[in-house]
């Protein structure tokens, strides 16, 4: 370090000791080094964002980037180690594998970070002082451990390292089959033989196709020269049956000897407890289910002792169908916590008023539906759901799931709510003048321009789940702008282990 114009001036490669504060969404600890105040003298601190480090740790630092506002480093010695480090290894692919940041804390700090996150962003960039909730966490179970087994969608990168051209023109792959996840900050596949995140039938599924891979020589895609076959495959579980959907991207038209592929993957799949349903193969021009069913069908149950929601009127069971581009939660159990959620928030924000149509319930408006989960959800409690999202497979699964669960009053049409809503409120549309707005929009949050037709239309009350608390935060600031107050935030953990949480807020407009 130096000394210039009174300023501490770091540079890349010098060591510092710093005690650990955070953590980022991506698993690096957070902590300050202290450097001098450019006028008064006094101590400030620069960011320092530091791989291997965990909030409590003291660690000896090496900066490997320094920048105006901020600085990256990593650990070369803890000093220090945190409490809240797990006692165990929780997973041999923890120094490869990105996809648990947070895999390496006790899951009580997850929680505790997770909640604290959520708040500081609601005050930092929205600019409220959130009443919020306690974070609602995964429960203890007898054979699985908060946090372990409860994704019910894989998504798998594949890799044999490109091709290689033997003598005569041969191709044949550069290694066997790998089959996992990116390794954090490249695009090296870690060949995951057990993820700690996933079901059983995921893992299967995917030592099923590293066998046929191999079997049959089958290759990677390599972008590098726009050959080979295959690009991923993506694993889907419905935890209330067991039915098991297996897709894989490609480039080509289809997968050689495919046949043969179908009898690994039912065969593994049904040693690990699951029935296959079906498989199908995608890439840049269809989707094409080569064996069984377009969907399967999941269950979900909210229980009217729910300990989240204990005043719930009823419990409500339903059935979902699910296709191979539409959306659904990653975690079955947290997304029964989090629908009951949403139905309280809706009972708050109806209470016993009359929308002066006649109706008993409000009018509700579930925008960015996918397959209407949510809006299905809160159906029996509103006169009428109007549903609208992109993408059109999720459109068609939404209105089946209204035909499978008997529910009349509900409809969902393919567009974009920032686009439809202004058209209806401008044509005087009754779907316009909705009492209730759900928003469950993508990670970047809502089109500032669908928030302000909501707020052009006076709709009392938003229901907005977030899976960005950043993005949550912002899109609270502008609507807060436009007269909708925040009432509550309630946290919940879709993604243990990750570092990403779910929240919904409930906001009503004043008048």
């Amino acid at each position: 370090m130096s000394i210039v114009n009174n300023r501490v001036k770091m540079n890349r490669e010098d060591f510092v000791e710093l005690t650990i504060e955070d953590i980022s969404a991506e698993g690096q600890g957070i902590g300050r080094v202290d450097g001098i105040g450019e006028d008064t003298g006094k101590i400030g601190g620069m960011v320092v964002f530091v791989s291997g480090a965990l909030p409590g740790d003291t660690a000896r630092v090496e900066l490997t980037k320094v920048k105006k506002n901020y600085a990256l480093g990593r650990a070369v010695e803890l000093l220090h180690e945190s409490e809240y480090r797990r006692a165990d290894e929780w997973c041999p692919y923890q120094d490869q594998c990105g996809g648990c940041p947070y895999g390496r804390l006790e899951y009580a700090k997850q929680l505790e970070l997770k909640e604290l996150q959520v708040r500081s962003r609601l005050e930092r960039i929205g600019g409220v002082e959130p009443n919020m909730e306690p974070i609602a966490g995964m429960d203890e179970a007898t054979d699985v451990a908060p946090g372990e087994r409860y994704r019910n969608k894989a998504v798998m990168k594949i890799s044999t390292g490109g091709l290689m051209t033997r003598k005569g023109g041969v191709q044949e792959p550069v290694h066997e089959p790998r089959i996992g996840f990116y390794q954090a900050r490249t695009h090296d596949v870690v060949d995951c033989l057990d993820c700690r995140l996933q079901v059983g039938t995921a893992m299967a599924a995917a030592e099923a196709t590293r066998q046929f891979m191999s079997e049959d020589h089958i290759c990677s895609y390599d972008d590098r020269w726009d050959k080979g076959l295959m690009r991923q495959m993506t694993v889907k579980t419905a935890f209330g049956t067991g039915e098991v959907m297996v897709i894989y991207d490609i480039n080509g038209k289809g997968i050689p000897n495919a046949a043969k592929l179908v009898e690994y993957l039912d065969d593994a799949v049904y040693e690990a407890g699951g029935s296959l349903e079906s498989v199908v193969i995608r890439n840049d021009k269809k989707t094409e289910v080569i064996a069984g069913k377009n969907t399967i069908t999941d269950v979900v149950t909210i229980e009217e002792a729910h300990p989240v929601v204990a005043d719930a009127e009823k419990s409500i069971e339903l059935q979902f169908e699910i296709s191979a581009n539409s959306f659904y939660q990653v975690n079955h159990d947290q997304m029964e916590k989090l629908y009951a959620i949403v139905r309280r928030y809706c009972k708050e924000a109806w209470g016993d008023r009359d929308n002066g149509n006649g109706a008993d319930g409000p009018v509700v408006l579930d925008l960015y539906c996918g397959i209407g989960t949510i809006g299905l959800c809160v159906a029996d409690m509103a006169s009428h759901v109007h549903g609208i999202e992109i993408v059109k497979d999720a459109v068609t699964d939404a209105n089946r799931n209204a035909v499978i669960n008997g529910i009349v009053n509900a409809t969902y049409i393919c567009g974009k709510a920032e686009e439809l809503l202004p058209q209806w409120a401008a044509e005087g549309r009754d779907e316009a003048k909705a009492d209730i707005a759900i928003l469950d929009p993508p990670r970047a949050g809502c089109k500032p321009e669908l928030l302000r037709a909501i707020a052009d239309a006076s709709i009392p009350a938003i229901i907005y789940v977030s899976c960005d608390p950043a993005t949550l935060a912002r899109d609270v600031k502008l609507l807060h702008e436009e007269g909708y107050e925040l009432i509550s935030a309630a946290p919940v953990d879709m993604f243990p282990n990750a570092g990403h949480v779910e929240c919904v807020c409930l906001l009503t407009y004043n008048d």
